[in-house]
């Protein structure tokens, strides 16, 4: 069985957002316990249309179980005023009745705000990445707007050169694309954009993408990062059709394996093998699954006029293979895609990582350099670290972890969501 195919398809990217989008009729029943609870005492002084809260939560996702009460007749999507289960003003957020998550609340405070806040927090996500960060100084690719790390939930904005790649995940975002889309071009200077909707997320949000024209395609866009060159796909790529959350990552490993003999798997598009290449490997091969990230690597290793070993092949076999055959990396990469999607589920994920880690590691000389990724929220630094150990130890070697790593900073973890933490890279030298 195979794990290097991305971990859900979605639907093709949709066509330019030009118009204000207005909010559809809840599709559904909504929650009758909440819909039929009795107004809290001092809801009449309430600012309309208010949710009231049941528990005190700061997270920016509010399940049924934590409301209390809402007003009546809300249009799914609708902004709300948000209070805390003592009648006090808490927050502001977005109302969708018959959602899975019904009350997303994006700012915190007892001042209420409206929908010039959200066009300000747009503003300061970009100020961030170009003013603090100074991103356009090494690249041309970086995140945007980092979903309610920014608090912005249910966006996330990847910039390609001239080309914004959007992933929409609720409703409300979905609204008002058509106003918030502008305020991110002219403060970056990007002239078009690609939306896309995960098909879960718009069956369980009411999300109906324009239908594209037969033949319709985006044109693949080319970017720069630390003097590397990529060609960025959107009809194939995976989720906003670039991983540069691991920017950082691909620079620092080139610059520590000059002299070695590399191993990428689930290299998809060739990032981590062309920055090892480049950095003076003297042999680099690139293993995945998906025949057409092979054929993007190609392409990308064509750029930048280096040459690769590209294997089309399922990355366990592979490195099964290679132990068969008693060959040895002096540096290997595990990189794969997300694996665990559920809470209630982890189990069968951990076993997929838990095989990738013992096959990889087998594959690395003594000395060697393992560097091993996971970008599943769900699972934590903590136990990301524990399965990688026992994997090594099970094989009877040893990790001598020199550093623990996470996406550049471009994708901030906001202190009342850690589960934005996703990416998890472990760099250790195996004995």
């Amino acid at each position: 069985m195979s794990f290097d195919r991305p971990e859900r398809p979605s639907r093709p990217p949709s066509r330019p957002f030009n118009q204000p989008f207005r909010p559809r009729p809840a599709r559904g029943r909504q929650d009758d316990a909440v819909a039929r609870a009795p107004a809290p005492e001092g809801s009449e002084n309430f600012l309309t249309p208010w949710v009231a809260m049941k528990y005190f939560s700061y997270s920016p996702a509010i399940f049924p179980r934590f409301i209390k009460a809402v007003s009546p007749n809300i249009p799914p999507g609708t902004l709300v005023h948000v209070y805390d289960k003592d009648a006090r003003h808490f927050g502001t957020g977005f109302y969708h009745s018959t959602a899975r998550v019904p009350l997303r609340v994006a700012h915190h405070g007892m001042e209420p705000v409206g929908e010039e806040w959200f066009i300000q927090r747009l503003e300061q996500s970009v100020a961030l990445r170009k003013d603090l960060l100074r991103l356009d100084e090494v690249t041309d690719a970086y995140r945007v707007v980092h979903g309610d790390s920014d608090s912005l939930g249910g966006l996330t904005v990847d910039r390609y050169g001239d080309v914004l790649s959007v992933e929409v995940t609720n409703l409300a975002v979905w609204q008002r694309l058509g106003q918030w889309l502008p305020v991110l071009h002219d403060a970056l200077g990007t002239t078009r954009e690609v939306v896309q909707v995960d098909d879960f997320a718009a069956k369980i949000e009411g999300i109906r993408p324009p239908a594209r024209e037969e033949g319709e395609e985006e044109k693949p866009v080319k970017i720069k990062e630390y003097g590397l060159r990529f060609e960025v796909s959107f009809a194939n790529g995976h989720k906003t059709g670039f991983f540069c959350d691991q920017r950082e990552n691909r620079r620092r490993f080139g610059q520590m394996v000059k002299g070695r003999r590399v191993l990428d798997l689930c290299c998809y598009t060739g990032g981590f093998s062309i920055a090892a290449k480049l950095g003076g490997a003297t042999e680099v091969t690139g293993v995945d699954l998906d025949e057409k990230s092979i054929e993007q690597a190609k392409r990308n290793a064509n750029l930048n006029q280096t040459r690769i070993n590209w294997v089309h092949s399922d990355a366990f076999d592979y490195a099964r293979q290679m132990k068969t055959n008693g060959q040895s990396y002096d540096a290997v990469v595990l990189d794969p895609p997300k694996l665990i999607f559920s809470r209630d589920e982890p189990d069968e994920g951990m076993v997929k990582y838990r095989d990738l880690n013992l096959l990889a590691l087998n594959v690395v000389a003594p000395g060697g350099l393992f560097v091993t990724c996971s970008c599943s929220g769900l699972l934590s630094v903590e136990d990301f670290e524990s399965m990688v150990i026992a994997a090594a130890h099970r094989l009877g070697r040893k990790l001598q972890i020199i550093d623990r790593t996470g996406p550049g900073p471009d994708h901030p973890v906001m202190s009342n969501c850690p589960e934005s933490r996703y990416l998890k890279v472990l760099w250790a030298l195996v004995w």
